[in-house]
């Protein structure tokens, strides 16, 4: 099939320099995904190819710049995610309601449909489960999310909580205040608001007591209003734990619940209290469930694969035997016992 070129023109040429991305980088993974090649001269990207590759090249070109147009950021991981979505035929232009904004950054834009699915879910309802395997921006999304309400002034708090427990390994005591105990388990949610936040304004939230990153069990007694609550690597939480956390639930509040059924740290008789709460809360009105799958992986490209490889072997296994007995955090013990 014979190679033409079709021009694509655009209003702002300041734009089309920030849709190549810095070096090329954006144009240089849409020549490789479509074997194409792209100049961008001015206000134009110029797509040289044969028909059908032009037609899925051209499609990313346009869906960038009319993100960026939104003022939506666009790198290197975005064009990723939308080469992805043209091999499944699913590209679309983003819904510019389903975003995560902020006052003084680039808003947070959902990179495949279930993250989509997952910010509208977070917006419409009281709580929200988002499940599915490492990688697809579950846990992140939902603390930008709360993030995103307390900068804006919609609720006084961002409450995080993890259940506290060791994944097959024994940790011992560790040394240092119970913050400096408890943070490298709660490492991800400090990572996610940083990154929307910045440390500065994260860590003086903090101090004021407007964000709260605790173990599951502190929630205990507590009636939680006015404020966003996440409850993350939700699948490590007992069906007790899990009630419990749920009834906290007070005034303007609103629940994110993130986690992995197929990765529970708890002993092989124990059941996860997420995948009971998603049987039994199924169809219950203001609550919501987004499925990620594989294909929503925006981590390095090898994660999915990862992902699926260990999908199938432990599909081609009955049962891999061992012991999986978890016991909480040892330094933690007490300290539970002490506000039950």
């Amino acid at each position: 099939m014979s190679k033409q070129t079709e021009i694509i023109q655009f209003d702002d040429p300041e734009l089309v320099r920030k849709l190549c991305g810095a070096g090329h980088s954006n144009l240089a993974l849409i020549e490789d995904a479509f074997d194409v090649y792209l100049e961008a001269p001015g206000s134009s990207v110029h797509v040289n190819g044969d028909g059908p590759s032009r037609t899925r090249a051209g499609e990313i070109v346009r869906e960038i710049y009319q993100r960026l147009e939104r003022g939506w950021p666009c790198g290197v991981n975005d064009v990723r995610a939308l080469i992805k979505a043209v091999g499944q035929g699913a590209v679309k232009a983003a819904r510019a309601d389903a975003i995560i904004p902020f006052p003084r950054r680039a808003p947070i834009v959902p990179k495949t449909p279930r993250q989509e699915e997952f910010i509208t879910a977070l917006q419409k309802n009281t709580v929200s489960f988002g499940v599915g395997p490492a990688g697809t921006g579950k846990t992140f999304l939902a603390a930008a999310y709360g993030a995103s309400l307390l900068a804006r002034g919609e609720v006084a708090r961002f409450i995080a909580c993890r259940p506290a427990v060791e994944a097959g390994e024994r940790l011992g005591f560790l040394p240092g205040d119970f913050n400096e105990k408890i943070d490298p388990y709660m490492q991800p949610i400090w990572d996610s608001l940083n990154m929307v936040l910045g440390r500065d304004d994260v860590e003086r939230r903090r101090e004021a007591g407007e964000i709260e990153v605790v173990p599951l069990a502190f929630m205990r007694g507590r009636t939680l209003s006015d404020a966003f609550v996440q409850i993350d690597e939700a699948q490590n939480a007992t069906v007790s734990q899990m009630k419990m956390v749920l009834t906290r639930l007070g005034e303007r509040a609103k629940y994110a619940v993130t986690g992995d059924v197929t990765q529970s740290d708890l002993p092989r008789h124990v059941e996860s209290g997420l995948a009971h709460a998603l049987r039994i809360l199924n169809g219950v009105r203001g609550i919501k469930q987004t499925h990620f799958e594989t294909s929503d992986v925006v981590r390095h490209p090898l994660v999915g694969k990862i992902i699926n490889a260990y999908e199938t072997d432990h599909q081609s296994q009955a049962d891999i035997g061992g012991s999986n007995k978890i016991e909480p955090l040892p330094f933690l013990q007490k300290k539970t016992d002490d506000i039950k």
